[in-house]
């Protein structure tokens, strides 16, 4: 019986071809979630609005601001200590401060007093450590060490409140630690949310919702679509939610060509801010020019 050698040959070509295929289809239903077109502020500094609703249709789109902390430095606010009778909302934080950016810390009372561990130049400006919430802001190490700000886990490391490695710090929230494992309960409560995450090259991501959403739909969304992320806390939510941009960078934005969707989302003309006892300033570092007085 004559056998169909072009059938035979053409096989092992069918299945290279079929692997390339299946190979392309893959990257390109995952590329577009984990990529996002950055906006640069300044040389460690840039700021983007990432779309992820083609895998997570139930989170809508999030500012994103990626900072490098060798090229900036980030300092911990509290009103009183700062010298103000009464918080500030973000907007006077960042024109008091003078940083380039500033956003809202974790969680307080009602008498403004904060929930966890809080520390300003390497002094404590909250109260003890909070049992439950796991997740701890760090930055500007008392020692030189190889990374200048992080996310901890104290579920896994330690921090030594008698002799605090690092001199800016905020406790709050853990939402998705190391493992992959999302921290947070599936309550179906939504609200607005400010998350800083670090990623394994070690710059920092700030997300700051752009509607409101779950916290365990967000655990989800960037775990699942955005595998760069070492781990993930979550701030104060809600109304307390928040962050600021200098109007210098904006204004010099506007005036640049390119589209710039994030600023109408951040310049805070339609948003009612509350007063903030605590915020956390991001401002370039004073071997990289241009930091501020104010921003310490």
């Amino acid at each position: 019986m004559a056998q169909n050698t072009h059938f035979q040959l053409s096989l092992p070509v069918a299945r290279v071809v079929l692997s390339i295929t299946l190979f392309m289809f893959s990257a390109v239903s995952t590329t577009p979630a984990q990529t996002i077109t950055e906006d640069q502020l300044g040389d460690g500094l840039s700021v983007s609005v990432w779309n992820p609703q083609t895998q997570c249709p139930d989170v809508a789109p999030l500012v994103a601001v990626e900072i490098d902390p060798d090229r900036y430095r980030f300092s911990v606010h509290y009103y009183q200590q700062d010298g103000f009778s009464s918080p500030l909302d973000i907007r006077q934080w960042q024109e008091r401060t003078g940083h380039d950016l500033v956003f809202n810390a974790g969680l307080f009372r009602e008498n403004y007093a904060y929930l966890g561990l809080l520390y300003g130049n390497g002094r404590s400006l909250g109260s003890k450590r909070h049992p439950t919430w796991l997740g701890l802001f760090v930055a500007e190490p008392s020692v030189d060490r190889t990374r200048r700000a992080r996310v901890l886990d104290l579920t896994f490391d330690t921090f030594d409140e008698g002799h605090p490695p690092y001199r800016e710090v905020a406790q709050s929230l853990m939402l998705l630690d190391r493992t992959g494992t999302i921290r947070v309960r599936q309550t179906g409560k939504r609200a607005h949310q400010t998350l800083v995450a670090e990623k394994g090259d070690g710059h920092l991501l700030l997300f700051k919702t752009t509607e409101v959403t779950s916290l365990h739909a967000l655990g989800e969304c960037l775990r699942d679509a955005f595998p760069p992320l070492r781990q993930v806390m979550a701030m104060d939510g809600g109304s307390s939610s928040d962050m600021a941009v200098s109007s210098a960078l904006r204004q010099a934005r506007r005036k640049m060509a390119g589209l710039h969707s994030w600023l109408s989302l951040l310049d805070g003309s339609t948003l009612t801010h509350i007063g903030l006892p605590a915020v956390i300033g991001v401002s370039p570092r004073q071997e990289q020019g241009g930091a501020k007085t104010g921003a310490r």
